[in-house]
């Protein structure tokens, strides 16, 4: 199964730099293995941003690194990357939108064609409309292959298609977080032909299985922030992990495979393409996150079902966060 993105062949599953980019930091050579090994197994949809990493380190600049590395792969890749966003929020302004491609291609280089450019949240302050047309220029000049949105509303993907066509929508889906099959957003992509975009199919590690307490997470991990990762309701939310592990071991899948098969199922299921990003930081796990497996459709519909019937503990972000999404 592929789909088609801005004109390419994108498949099934795709590649967040997420892991790879923000400290402690693999060197890049290191990292580029891992990306070799995820694009190798088919994974030619790559995420990254600007603010995964420091100023001077982030995703752009192991791009540029792979890139010069491997020149033969820049071809393969659709490159999709999140920008124009900072500690202080969004800035969707048309000044705010030209900065941010603009540093972008300028850490790229040349060495990679920059397919989709989205600004990581919708901002408040700005009509969409100005923001798209901001970023219509560059696509109409060819200097980015098309744009997207994240973390947006059924709404503003409207408003924004109405002025040039979505190329994705990125928005948070996993067993965990379904709320965009329900909240408009699936439907209106469904309706305008816009792939979505999957990020943290495995729930922030929750569905790895390398999580089962507390203190497996180090406590300068940004995750401690997070609410669904607080003491008070984390052991509810690994009870819920368990149910889902225990449909795993029956398929005789892993639950990474698992929970990332369920979302590609809502492909049919929303007649779209959705397309799961897991992240990792070995080769190993790019190995197990790619093993497509085969749910059949009794499987589907008992993650689905149990999903319905269960009470995620905590909000998907800390509040500072909360104000930007579903916008």
């Amino acid at each position: 199964m592929s789909v088609s993105v801005v004109g390419k062949t994108a498949g099934p599953i795709g590649f967040g730099l997420m892991g790879l980019s923000r400290p402690p930091q693999l060197p890049y050579d290191e990292a580029s293995k891992v990306m070799k090994a995820a694009l190798d197994r088919g994974a030619n949809f790559w995420n990254g941003a600007q603010f995964y990493g420091p100023p001077t380190a982030n995703s752009l600049h192991l791009l540029n690194h792979y890139f010069t590395a491997y020149p033969e792969d820049s071809k393969r890749v659709i490159l999709s990357v999140k920008g124009a966003f900072s500690i202080a929020g969004p800035d969707n302004s048309p000044a705010g939108i030209r900065k941010s491609v603009d540093s972008c291609l300028e850490v790229l280089d040349g060495k990679v064609f920059l397919d989709i450019f989205l600004p990581a949240r919708i901002d408040p302050q700005v009509p969409i409309e100005e923001t798209v047309r901001a970023l219509a220029e560059y696509v109409k000049a060819g200097k980015i292959g098309g744009y997207g949105l994240s973390e947006c509303s059924a709404e503003s993907i409207q408003r924004a298609h109405a002025v040039h066509p979505v190329s994705a929508v990125e928005i948070e889906l996993s067993l965990f977080s379904t709320h965009t099959l329900s909240n408009g957003v699936a439907q209106a992509c469904s309706e305008l032909k816009i792939p979505m975009i999957a990020y943290s199919p495995l729930s922030r590690g929750f569905l790895t299985g390398q999580i089962n307490k507390l203190d497996d997470i180090p406590e300068t991990d940004s995750r401690r922030r997070f609410p669904r990762f607080q003491p008070d309701v984390f052991d509810l939310n690994i009870k819920l992990v368990k149910k889902v592990e225990q449909v795993a071991k029956r398929t005789g899948h892993t639950m990474p495979q698992v929970a990332i098969a369920w979302i590609i199922a809502q492909t049919k299921k929303t007649n779209n393409p959705v397309i799961p990003i897991p992240g990792c930081t070995t080769v190993a796990r790019v190995d197990e996150n790619l093993t497509q497996v085969s749910l059949d459709e009794h499987d589907v519909n008992e993650l689905s079902q149990l999903v319905e019937n269960m009470t995620v503990y905590g909000d998907r972000y800390p509040e500072p966060f909360k104000k930007y999404m579903n916008l």
